[in-house]
């Protein structure tokens, strides 16, 4: 089993950052993918980006340019780094691993854009 746990989202003015963070604990393979998604009120979960094993990133369209994943493949942790936010950014944000065709998700954590 895997556990997921998020911290750093918040409320925040147009324009301004946060950062993101997911700790993951519990069986966890080399060979995995850890990433974020958002759903917003009304909306599908849709993927705002991701992270192989090997350091290959993956971004929505709409965050390129804004917003940076990274990971510490030896404490397990993965990071979104969010800048020049805007407020259809506002949703909640999911940390997720996959590995061997198994999804995991965090709790999630709230992120308000808004002035």
């Amino acid at each position: 089993q895997v556990q997921l746990v998020e911290s750093g989202g918040g409320l925040v003015q147009p324009g301004g950052s946060l950062r993101l963070s997911c700790a993951a604990s519990g069986s966890i393979f080399s060979i995995r993918t850890m990433g974020w998604y958002r759903q917003a009120p009304g909306k599908q979960r849709e993927l705002v980006a991701l992270i192989t094993s090997t350091g290959y990133t993956n971004y929505a369209d709409s965050v390129k340019g804004r917003f940076t994943i990274s990971r510490d493949n030896a404490k397990n942790t993965v990071s979104l780094e969010m800048n020049n936010l805007k407020p259809e950014d506002t949703a909640v944000y999911y940390c997720n691993l996959s590995q061997s065709g198994y999804n995991y998700w965090g709790q999630g954590t709230q992120v308000t854009v808004s002035s």
